[in-house]
């Protein structure tokens, strides 16, 4: 459960350019969900633009804790997995989110988002998942 350095780089350095536009990276990312799973909605309650802020603070603190994945991380991670089984996500629901994400980032970057890029928000969603998936849930293997 590792990065590479250049992938923890890319990682950071696309980050910084989604903050800069992290309405658009929210409203992006809520759109595509809905669009690819409408049964997911129900798990959202209250303001989305709020719910966006929520998004894009998380997606902060885990571009803020690579480095230090195994001793900061993964207990937040853990603690965010705790709270989705409590509203209701599904494991493969993980699997929705994610390509939600790695789109509003492509949409929102454009060429920025490069195949490099994507690859390590892929990579770094995979440790998410992986995490949420055993820790949480208990199964033996990411979904």
């Amino acid at each position: 459960m590792t990065l590479s350095t250049h992938q923890i780089d890319l990682i950071q350095s696309s980050f910084t350019s989604a903050i800069v536009a992290s309405d658009e990276v929210a409203a992006t990312f809520y759109a595509r969900l809905f669009e690819l799973d409408p049964s997911l909605r129900h798990l959202f309650k209250g303001d989305m633009y709020a719910q966006g802020i929520k998004l894009m603070q998380l997606l902060g603190v885990l571009v803020a804790g690579l480095y230090e994945l195994e001793s900061h991380l993964v207990p937040a991670i853990e603690g965010l997995g705790q709270r989705h089984v409590h509203y209701g996500v599904k494991p493969e629901d993980y699997g929705t989110v994610g390509q939600a994400l790695l789109w509003a980032l492509d949409e929102t970057l454009g060429s920025e988002f490069t195949p490099e890029v994507r690859d390590a928000w892929t990579e770094v969603y995979g440790i998410v998942v992986q995490v949420i998936t055993e820790r949480v849930y208990g199964a033996q293997k990411p979904i």
